[in-house]
């Protein structure tokens, strides 16, 4: 990591800008192997992304304190999936889901 020093001579680790580029392009390269993604592109994605998962853990969050529970479960996050994403997508995502859970469940 690159280390930079401020004024006051201390010095501070540069912070990893954390996003989903290398995932958006995993699945771009399943979906379509010869095409590619500019950077605009991809800062999109990662923007879409980022706000979709803010959307579910807020509903997600609503879903837990309206039960009174503290804890999230598959079952939280399936239902807030329902809620924000629209019609058939919901179906598609709520079954990607369900098979990524069940082999994460399977593994250990």
């Amino acid at each position: 990591m690159a280390k930079k020093i401020n004024s006051n001579d201390k010095v501070q680790k540069k912070r990893r800008n954390e996003t989903y580029s290398i995932y958006i392009y995993k699945v771009l390269r399943q979906v379509h192997p010869k095409i590619g993604v500019s950077s605009k592109a991809m800062n999109i994605m990662n923007s879409f992304v980022n706000d979709l998962f803010e959307r579910l853990v807020s509903e997600s969050y609503s879903l837990s304190n309206n039960n009174k529970i503290k804890t999230l479960t598959a079952r939280e996050i399936q239902t807030s999936v329902r809620l924000v994403i629209p019609g058939e997508l919901a179906k598609h995502s709520v079954s990607e889901g369900t098979k990524a859970v069940g082999k994460y469940r399977n593994s250990i």
